[in-house]
């Protein structure tokens, strides 16, 4: 469920000048419509920077995300925006990333952002993960996988991000080929094997306009899709379809819909072969 937006000028004036306390008075504040998972996103402006703050306020059910992100964020460099300060006070967890250019990724057929999006999963799949408290991507598969046999082909020890929303990744047109993607919000980031990801970008890649046999040779341009068992991939895509059911029933709306039908679509594919 999405949680619910509110601007900047709503914080308590002592988080609001912990902020400025780092970027100096704001000139300009512009809220961001993009992302889910904060009650503040914001793209501000000082004298000395700019920035993108996201907070939450830290007895908020999902308060453990910003701590994620903040834990992950120094393991990112060259993937994912940097994290250059964070603030706790007041009730409020707040953090200030770096400001990235560019435009969300396209996923459709033809798109040329998607080698970039594809060469930002290999470049993904070369870190290593960090030691830090992530959830293991078979206890998040758990109450979706058809059969509790299937979590062992999810079990490993790669950093995955798991979100692969075109709107989580940010093309810059002006970068060298190859290097032009990063990808933002790792709020669910998680510990597993080291295909997942690519599986996750399948069923973005069809609710884009790809045929599920298409979305699945964009997967094999990550090399650590080889690795995967068939077995496993399809016990993968079953296990979405449950996921995107649900998500799709508690919260009926175009894109949940879209996306139900993606993952859908892909467990049809893989059963039918």
């Amino acid at each position: 469920m999405a949680t619910i937006r509110i601007g900047l000028d709503r914080l308590p004036s002592a988080a609001r000048a912990a902020v400025e306390e780092h970027t100096g008075p704001l000139i300009a504040v512009e809220e961001t419509a993009e992302g889910l998972n904060s009650e503040i996103a914001a793209r501000v402006t000082s004298a000395t920077g700019a920035w993108h703050i996201k907070g939450l306020r830290t007895d908020h059910p999902r308060a453990w995300t910003q701590r994620r992100e903040a834990a992950v964020a120094s393991f990112l460099t060259g993937l994912a925006p940097a994290l250059r300060w964070r603030v706790e006070t007041a009730g409020w967890d707040l953090l200030g990333f770096e400001v990235l250019g560019g435009h969300h990724a396209g996923y459709a057929p033809g798109s040329p952002d998607l080698p970039e999006a594809a060469s930002l999963l290999r470049r993904l799949g070369e870190i290593s993960c960090p030691g830090i408290e992530l959830r293991d991507a078979e206890q998040r598969l758990e109450r979706y996988a058809a059969r509790r046999d299937d979590l062992r082909f999810f079990a490993g020890s790669h950093l995955l991000h798991t979100d692969l929303n075109n709107a989580n990744v940010l093309v810059d047109d002006h970068a060298p080929r190859g290097d032009r993607a990063r990808l933002v919000d790792w709020a669910w980031a998680t510990r597993g094997a080291a295909w997942l990801d690519a599986g996750y970008w399948v069923i973005w890649l069809i609710a884009a306009g790809h045929a599920p046999a298409s979305a699945e040779r964009w997967a094999a341009e990550i090399p650590s899709w080889h690795a995967a068992s068939t077995e496993g991939v399809t016990a993968f895509a079953a296990a979405n379809a449950n996921v995107w059911s649900e998500i799709s029933n508690a919260g009926p709306d175009p894109w949940t819909l879209r996306l139900a039908t993606a993952a859908t679509t892909w467990h049809v594919h893989r059963r039918t072969g």
